[in-house]
């Protein structure tokens, strides 16, 4: 399995705004190959941000590839530069490859 996580610090009179845009966004990657499973989680407040991570399982890094060069992820982030006021600072790329697996 192949993971991809961003890490957003948004502003707290911001959070609203900020799930909204991740819930009436239609990201299209249920017809991705090789996509698994994606989460939006929210942590904690930590004074001038709460933190939120969304992450993105894949099949396999070849999978992950081929979504970001395609026509789906350009059309799911066409919009994205349009809410840069939401965060503290930008989102915070974090890629990770299976090492060991317990099911």
């Amino acid at each position: 399995m192949y993971l991809t996580m961003n890490r957003f610090k948004v502003h707290p009179d911001k959070i609203q705004a900020f799930e909204a845009l991740w819930l009436l966004r239609d990201s299209h990657l249920k017809s991705v190959p090789g996509f698994i499973a994606f989460h939006l989680m929210r942590g904690p407040e930590r004074g001038d941000h709460v933190l939120y991570a969304s992450h993105t399982a894949w099949e396999s890094e070849e999978a992950f590839t081929d979504w970001t060069k395609s026509e789906v992820f350009r059309a799911a982030h066409k919009d994205a530069g349009g809410s840069r006021d939401l965060y503290l600072e930008p989102p915070e790329l974090e890629i990770f490859e299976t090492v060991q697996e317990l099911s």
